[in-house]
């Protein structure tokens, strides 16, 4: 059976009945179309355009290259700047 034959079929159908199988017809398609008709952005490049659009992030102290000692760095400056200096030695 081909497509033109199928359409000849459905044109005999009632318009709720046509509206019934549209609706199977998209609900069936494995790709999720937008209003516009194409497949939606790949969420990879919608970050990376993202990105693109922020443009270049400043790091803090970039000089410290292992993340562990990073993150402890940045902890350490936060707890100082929240408590201060209460005579704790370091």
């Amino acid at each position: 059976m081909t497509v033109a034959e199928i359409l000849e079929q459905a044109k005999t159908l009632s318009a709720q009945e046509r509206k019934e199988l549209a609706k199977m017809l998209i609900d069936s398609l494995d790709v999720p179309i937008s209003s516009s008709g194409e497949p939606p952005e790949h969420w990879g490049r919608a970050l990376n355009r993202l990105l693109d659009e922020l443009g270049p992030i400043d790091l803090i102290y970039p000089e410290i290259e292992d993340p562990v000692e990073w993150v402890q760095h940045i902890r350490q400056e936060q707890h100082q700047r929240r408590l201060g200096d209460w005579g704790e030695d370091a």
